[in-house]
């Protein structure tokens, strides 16, 4: 039975198995096997001064340390750890390529209507991606960012959770927003930065928030939002909520120090956060080859003490499943989850960005058809009965005319005035604010021809 400290509005299909499938990914031989910690125990207390000996023995006469953290054992033996394991972990998965169940695979079961819902939200981010990119190469907005590719992380990770889990994003996670209700008129009022917009148009386009939907605003900066998500957790913690926070980063992230700070400050402070990385191959043109030489993410999770598994991140009943069982415990055990979906970026690192300089384009095609995660899910809802060509033909011709519609809608829609730029921040702006918005308001008057005419003065 699942525990009594965990509420979900997907409580109807599958909440009795999460807790066995934590269970099951925390026993011996296992995809997260809950080894036995050699050296450091949570909460540890230092030794007193008169309790400190340099060596002690044990039962079996063996020697060890007692050292701040736990006993060491001693070994004549000189050996250096292995730089690199004999075999990689393991990716769990439970479709296969073909989109059908893999025999005995430990998952959480999903109904009709989550299924429809998650393959509906899947193929409405990779319409509104198709349209928006289309509509920033005709000029209509400045940048774009797409999702091609990596679907089932976003609206899997996003199904996962409930809505009083707090989200901390990269800027490649805007399905997670529309699993959660945000509107495609609104993915449009922010792209063209009109009055529209929760952000008043100071955001570049893509870079989304909703206060509302505990989504917190995109930030560029690679990693920056790591440190942020482990204060948010901790927050919670100390709130006693039944919640968790969630962040989203790419493999380049890893590369920053904010990932190793974050991790460090997570497992110290046994804040009930998930990190999500979306492991593409790919840190805008540098290969994870030219990153790192660890086995991908994932084991970097162990080295901080946080708790880790690998995904297929192209498998969406995977994610979905590995996702619920990282959040109850996240929340029931009070700790962090470290989750590497692997996965691949199918678009352009963004419009600003041509892949085809460094990617072959056969490897691009590879996963663009035969890895699709869209269409591996669709196969398995429509094994299933619950799906067909006719409902398929309608979800991408309505989106389509949605989409469209609300692209006309945003772009009529009046611009923020400019005093928005200085609001927001100061309940009573400094005196330098004040005379920055003077001085730009003589300027746009003395030189209209440099300002968009159509942002109010």
């Amino acid at each position: 039975m699942i525990s009594p400290c965990l509420s979900s509005s997907n409580s109807d299909h599958g909440t009795l198995f999460t807790a066995s499938l934590a269970k099951d990914l925390r026993v011996s031989g296992s995809v997260l096997e809950n080894k036995p910690t050699l050296y450091t125990t949570r909460r540890f207390e230092s030794i007193r001064p008169d309790q400190r000996s340099d060596v002690k023995y044990s039962a079996n006469h063996k020697q060890f340390l007692d050292f701040p953290g736990g006993k060491v054992a001693f070994t004549h033996k000189m050996r250096f750890i292995s730089e690199s394991p004999e075999e990689r972990i393991p990716c769990y998965r439970v479709l296969d390529d073909n989109g059908q169940l893999i025999e005995c695979s430990s998952n959480v079961g999903v109904s009709k209507e989550i299924a429809v819902k998650m393959y509906s939200d899947m193929a409405t981010l990779q319409t509104m991606d198709t349209i928006f990119y289309e509509a920033q190469r005709q000029g209509r907005v400045s940048f774009y960012v797409t999702t091609i590719g990596e679907e089932a992380i976003n609206i899997a990770s996003a199904a996962a959770l409930t809505i009083d889990d707090f989200v901390v994003p990269q800027y490649r996670e805007p399905g997670v927003l529309l699993w959660r209700g945000f509107t495609l008129q609104e993915f449009a009022d922010q792209c063209f930065s009109n009055k529209g917009d929760d952000c008043r148009g100071r955001q570049m386009p893509v870079h989304y928030g909703s206060k509302k939907l505990n989504y917190f605003t995109v930030a560029s900066t690679i990693a920056s939002q790591l440190p942020h998500a482990v204060g948010v957790a901790y927050s919670l913690k100390m709130d006693g909520k039944d919640a968790c926070a969630v962040t989203y980063f790419g493999d380049g992230g890893s590369s920053e120090g904010d990932f190793h700070a974050a991790l460090n400050f997570a497992a110290v402070t046994e804040a009930p956060v998930i990190f999500i990385c979306r492991n593409n191959g790919w840190a805008i043109s540098t290969p994870t080859s030219d990153q790192f030489r660890s086995d991908g993410i994932a084991v970097r999770g162990e080295a901080y003490g946080v708790r880790s598994i690998r995904v297929d991140g192209n498998d969406t009943l995977a994610m979905y499943s590995a996702v619920r069982a990282a959040r109850e415990m996240a929340i029931c055990e009070q700790r962090p989850i470290l989750v590497e979906a692997l996965t691949y970026r199918v678009g352009h690192h963004s419009t600003s960005d041509d892949s085809t300089k460094y990617r072959p384009v056969d490897e691009i095609e590879l996963w663009r058809s035969a890895r699709d995660p869209i269409n591996r899910f669709r196969k398995w809802i429509e094994s299933n009965g619950w799906w067909s060509s006719d409902a398929e033909s309608e979800l991408r011709s309505n989106v389509r005319k949605q989409l469209l519609d609300a692209i006309q809608v945003a772009e009529r829609t009046e611009k923020p005035p400019v005093v928005d730029i200085f609001t927001d921040v100061y309940d009573v702006p400094p005196s330098n604010l004040s005379e920055q918005e003077k001085w730009l308001r003589e300027t746009v008057k003395k030189h209209p021809q440099d300002y968009p005419a159509d942002v109010p003065l």
